[in-house]
């Protein structure tokens, strides 16, 4: 909220806590505040939480920090509050993957190309190349992006508990720059991620009771609240990348140039060898190009942010690649889980990953391919 002498703009925001209740110095409940419910959101999904106007009238609200300081204070918790948006997309591509995967299985219709079963009328959908694509789009994503969670709640324990300054110095300069390609990254992939798991189902994806639509119109906001990817996107590159000089970026091309080092065998180290050294080059192109016109920051953020997504995944899943081929050589009983693994970081830096050959093209056409929107549209 605003107070009487606020400046204007974002810098004369103040934070309040207003409760429902009123609490007397004893910690007595008395009697209820004037805050009210004053309708009620008609959304596109999330119906399991209700989203409404509050009406603040004659409300009792104390002031959190300092006066015009609530969008500084706001942000202590708005990060963590990013983070599990990125883990509520992870959460809908998991349920749209799981009943995708069984019903690819079960589905009949068709006959698959190979006729490994020529008796049959039709085979189970998922000896199909494009079904299998789309399945393992939604797998890429999920299990890349389940890895980096962990790895970001990893440098969180660091930043707060660790007692080794340096760690948390390191810790918190990895998080500056991954928390908002986590969340910008991960909500965009699960409205494409449980788009497909619509898709697989066929027809009957688009039916309610089936229950796949309702994972995309709820995985849908994730890209939208806790701040739109546009809005991610500057925040990577305008306010931590390059008002940085391009610092923020040193700890985290730090940890990828040196697992590539430290596995010069493994079979995807030169493709993100490159992929680092590309994105490096890109950045500072887009330093270069920011100094003479600010606004291909704002150009280029959003492709910016992707193209950083798609280059963290490619970090993961060549760590995944690595430790599956090492557990594989102890013929585990699981061997099958460990291939899977190999099998999608293939399929990731051959498919998925060359997607930011398109995303630095925009990136570099710049604002001159954006000029005003003509006024007669």
């Amino acid at each position: 909220a605003r107070l009487p002498d606020a400046p204007p703009g974002i810098k004369g925001i103040s934070l309040f806590l207003v409760p429902k209740f009123m609490v007397d110095a004893q910690g007595n409940v008395g009697a209820r505040n004037s805050v009210r419910c004053g309708s009620i959101e008609h959304k596109m999904g999330i119906h399991g939480n209700a989203t409404c106007v509050i009406n603040f009238d004659e409300a009792r609200g104390y002031l959190i920090s300092e006066p015009h300081k609530g969008m500084g204070a706001m942000f202590t918790f708005i990060n963590e509050s990013r983070m599990g948006v990125a883990q509520q997309g992870l959460a809908q591509m998991e349920a749209s993957h799981q009943n995708a995967l069984r019903y690819a299985h079960e589905r009949v219709q068709f006959r698959g190309t190979k006729r490994d079963n020529p008796d049959a009328a039709a085979d189970p959908i998922i000896v199909h190349p494009d079904i299998r694509r789309m399945l393992f789009t939604q797998k890429a994503f999920i299990e890349g992006g389940r890895a980096l969670s962990y790895f970001l709640a990893m440098q969180t324990d660091h930043e707060r508990y660790s007692d080794d300054d340096a760690l948390k110095a390191e810790a918190d300069a990895l998080l500056s720059v991954l928390t908002p390609i986590a969340k910008g990254f991960l909500s965009e992939v699960s409205v494409e991620a449980t788009s497909y798991g619509i898709q697989i189902f066929g027809g009957h994806g688009y039916i309610r009771e089936w229950g796949q639509e309702q994972h995309f119109r709820d995985a849908r906001i994730t890209s939208i609240y806790e701040g739109t990817s546009g809005i991610q996107g500057l925040d990577l590159l305008g306010r931590k990348i390059l008002a940085s000089g391009g610092k923020a970026l040193e700890p985290f091309v730090k940890l990828m140039l040196g697992f590539c080092q430290a596995n010069p065998g493994s079979p995807y180290t030169p493709a993100l060898q490159k992929q680092v050294q590309d994105w490096i080059a890109l950045t500072k192109e887009l330093g270069a190009k920011a100094m003479q016109d600010a606004d291909e920051v704002n150009s280029a953020a959003y492709e910016y942010l992707m193209y950083s997504g798609y280059t963290v995944l490619a970090w993961i899943w060549a760590q995944a690649a690595v430790v599956a081929s090492k557990a594989l050589e102890a013929k585990p009983v699981d061997a099958e889980f460990y291939e899977a693994k190999l099998h999608t970081a293939r399929f990731y830096f051959e498919r998925l990953l060359p997607r930011t050959l398109a995303l630095a093209a925009g990136i570099r056409a710049g604002v001159g391919t954006l000029p005003p929107f003509p006024a007669a549209e």
